[in-house]
């Protein structure tokens, strides 16, 4: 989730010790050797940074972030030692050792770490997380500068400018976000070149019954719509003014039932439509505000959740929007200090989600 930007202070402390202690609790040694025996990146003789000890490290790093490679592993390898195995002699490795060993372990792990254990994590009295019986997620995407060399251009690309190309290689991606504590989880990465719908239907699948997720107005697709609500997922997605939702059935509450179609000959014929609720609203007194306002829910029933409420809802979204941008300005800030190599980001910004 988005936080503060921590620093380690000189010299151990027992707090220090007990921050390692947070992140072996949430992240445990056992899982961690077995996704490292999963993805074959286990150390098969002993070294100064086995396989294990360098997970931790550079999940660390990313907590640890205005300090040096070599104090947040000094840090770490007493912690480990303190925490979780004393048996095992780690030294602090240079410069070079450090590199061998995170280019040794790759991004494989981190990702599947990622993808195992970060998840939402609210509880019922937390603020914001909540709309009646569902967890509120947003689903969301953004790119990031990564640095400028010949070996990112290759692997993510980067965007035209109004003169040649813009000054940094971008990476793409999108997430899931749990409203209330700011989780970001679900997370995949792509080159820029690849679009946001794309990436969102391998995020999608991250969604779960009693969830209600909401989107903006640049991810409602036909089948991106169908991948999501087989989750069991309720959605509440804003779409363009222009969407063609023809009225199928008033409700009292205002909002009313139409259809959504994969292609205009399905929509003549009345064919694989799969039926949606709408509701349009106006924000009155608000500057630059748009005429009207378009929302499509999987909640056909306005008892269960009265039109007033979803577009409040929605319009209130702000705060993990806000979030959400404040978490790809901390990854950004990192990025510029991280490996110059594709590997290294691909590592990076998992390990920072």
């Amino acid at each position: 989730m988005a936080r503060a930007v921590a620093s380690l202070p000189a010299g151990s402390r027992i707090t220090d010790y007990i921050s390692l202690g947070v992140i072996a609790k949430f992240v445990p040694l056992e899982k961690v050797r077995e996704v490292l025996a999963e993805t074959q990146r286990a150390s098969v003789r002993q070294r100064d940074l086995p396989a294990h000890v360098v997970v931790y490290y550079v999940i660390a790093l990313a907590l640890y972030m205005r300090s040096s490679y070599r104090e947040v592993l000094r840090c770490l390898v007493e912690g480990v030692q303190w925490l979780l195995d004393p048996s095992v002699p780690v030294k602090v490795a240079g410069k070079s050792g450090i590199s061998q060993a995170r280019r040794r372990l790759g991004p494989e792990p981190l990702k599947r770490l990622y993808e195992t254990l970060v998840a939402p994590i609210a509880e019922s009295r937390t603020k914001g997380a909540w709309y009646r019986h569902w967890r509120l997620v947003s689903l969301d995407g953004s790119t990031l500068d990564v640095a400028d060399t010949q070996a990112n251009e290759k692997a993510f690309g980067r965007p035209g400018a109004s003169r040649g190309a813009s000054a940094f290689p971008k990476i793409r991606f999108v997430a899931l976000l749990e409203n209330g504590t700011h989780v970001l989880w679900g997370a995949r990465m792509s080159q820029y070149s690849t679009d946001e719908i794309t990436l969102a239907q391998e995020v999608v699948r991250a969604l779960r019954k009693g969830m209600l997720c909401l989107a903006d107005r640049f991810f409602p697709s036909y089948d991106l719509w169908h991948r999501a609500a087989k989750t069991g997922a309720d959605l509440l997605w804003r779409v363009r003014q222009n969407a063609r939702l023809e009225v199928d059935q008033r409700l009292p509450d205002g909002s009313y039932l139409s259809r959504i179609y994969a292609s205009t000959s399905d929509r003549r014929n009345q064919r694989n439509g799969i039926v949606v609720r709408v509701i349009d609203y106006r924000l009155h007194n608000v500057p630059g505000s748009e005429p009207v306002y378009r929302l499509i829910t999987t909640i056909l029933d306005p008892v269960q959740a009265p039109a007033k409420e979803l577009a409040s809802l929605k319009a209130d979204e702000g705060p993990g929007w806000l979030s959400f941008r404040h978490t790809v300005r901390v990854v950004q800030r990192r990025l510029a200090r991280w490996a110059l190599f594709p590997l290294g980001k691909e590592r990076s910004c998992t390990k920072r989600f």
